[in-house]
């Protein structure tokens, strides 16, 4: 995107004004999007973003600022603004001497999004909708959408740091409203890879249409759910956005150093049960959080946050790990080049256990059996968080039974980590968007299916 000599001369215009570190971080993303509702295709896009933000740091204060214009006179007037914000007036002159990272991708993108005609990606949306409303005449509402992105960025630093990587993501969401007795009930399913269109040679878009048609199905059954303190067993996949957010945020060290995490100065003391081991992981497999690199250039890495119970470690971005005195965990994320980096979470999981989950069904006499939670609201501070359910069932006797609709689980944090108390040896994930502090990023979180001892169950139940 932009010549190596003149990323050296623009960090170098950058530093002039006495700056102790400098950036450059360049973007050129295609994406594209197609959505159908109501069975016709409502919408077919594409679109470019390129440019380029640059970071002045001098001492606590950092200047930033942002630019389409790629020349070299376009990026050194971004530089002398960020730098002039960091530090106003005048300063010698010091020279960059770049060192090019070369990185190897987590795996190969076999077709490039950009490469398919429109066309084929609205088939997909049709197909998609032609099952979903085949699965049931109670389905009211089919609505679909396809998306990619094909993002290069280039990362320099006054460190001496030139890296570049390519990042390819592909997704199909489906969702379906059915209509019955209880009231209009919805279904959802969305799965995503950093891969490309070849994404549909493993996933039919008529499974996924399905499935989001069952869910809804389903939930017209259901009955009000109950309201107490009960065992809660997540499914497998189920419960990774619970972690991701009730726990995950609360481990990023943006937060832990503003005071506004629970487990500040808790390295080194037990916060969970000895059954929970919980990893961030940027490698891992072709997950929607994977990367090679993160936004600050830095190697992405799995990151052991929790082992036995133990907290071992938080995530860190660049600046917070230099000023602590040691590495980035190489979590320095931002959702463009029109953004400052920050402390972000890639495929954050618990590890898998030993038991069998039909059994820790069977060891559970009475309680709710979690098959998706929706969205929630956490207070990373204090760790207390509320989920919706949008799929969950009673457990009777050892056994499933009934569909429960209208749930929340309501808890804390680290009281929930705590009261595990059984670790099943599968494992799946989930695929989503990450917001903070207005920014958005792709993320996934998983975990194995697990057995929560008590939680507190939101119902409408009389």
């Amino acid at each position: 995107m932009i010549d190596e000599a003149v990323v050296a001369r623009v960090l170098a215009a950058a530093l002039r004004t006495g700056g102790d570190f400098a950036e450059v971080f360049a973007e050129d993303k295609l994406s594209s999007s197609a959505r159908l509702d109501d069975g016709k295709i409502e919408e077919l896009t594409s679109g470019r973003d390129r440019g380029a933000g640059i970071r002045v740091v001098r001492d606590d204060t950092t200047g930033f600022a942002h630019t389409s214009d790629l020349t070299e006179e376009g990026l050194r007037a971004a530089a002398e603004a960020a730098g002039a914000a960091a530090r106003g007036g005048g300063g010698g002159v010091r020279e960059v001497a770049l060192t090019r990272r070369n990185n190897t991708s987590p795996h190969e993108v076999q077709i490039l999004p950009e490469d398919v005609a429109k066309s084929r990606k609205a088939d997909l949306l049709l197909k998609a909708n032609d099952a979903a409303r085949a699965a049931g005449g109670a389905v009211r509402q089919v609505g679909a959408t396809y998306g990619d992105s094909h993002r290069k960025i280039l990362v320099a630093n006054s460190d001496g740091l030139l890296t570049t990587d390519d990042q390819v993501r592909t997704r199909l969401m489906v969702s379906c409203v059915a209509s019955g007795d209880t009231g209009m009930q919805t279904g959802y399913e969305a799965p995503g890879r950093t891969i490309g269109f070849e994404l549909f040679d493993e996933v039919d878009p008529a499974d996924i249409a399905r499935e989001a048609a069952r869910r809804a199905l389903v939930m017209l059954k259901a009955r009000p759910a109950p309201s107490g303190t009960l065992p809660v067993v997540l499914k497998r996949g189920a419960g990774g956005v619970l972690f991701h957010e009730a726990c995950g945020h609360g481990l990023e060290a943006d937060l832990v150093g503003r005071d506004a995490s629970v487990f500040r100065d808790k390295v080194g003391t037990q916060v969970a049960s000895p059954l929970v081991n919980l990893v961030d992981d940027g490698t891992y497999a072709r997950e929607w959080g994977t990367y090679a690199i993160d936004d600050e250039g830095h190697p992405a890495q799995r990151n052991s946050l929790i082992e036995n119970g133990e907290l071992t470690d938080y995530m860190w971005d660049h600046l917070r790990a230099r000023k602590a005195g040691r590495q980035s965990s190489g979590n320095g994320r931002r959702q463009s080049y029109h953004h400052l980096p920050m402390v972000r979470m890639t495929n954050t999981y618990v590890l898998a256990g030993e038991e069998d989950p039909e059994e820790i069904i069977r060891q559970t006499p009475h309680g709710i059996y979690c098959v998706q939670l929706g969205g929630g609201q956490v207070n990373t501070a204090t760790g207390d968080f509320v989920f919706g359910i949008t799929e969950a069932y009673m457990i009777e006797n050892g056994e499933i039974t009934h569909p429960i609709r209208s749930a929340n689980l309501i808890g804390n944090g680290p009281e929930v980590l705590r009261a595990i108390d059984a670790v099943g040896n599968d494992f799946d994930t989930w695929t989503g968007t990450c917001g903070k502090d207005g920014q958005g990023v792709p993320v996934s979180s998983g975990q194995p299916t697990l057995r929560v001892s008590a939680m507190t169950v939101g119902g409408t139940a009389a």
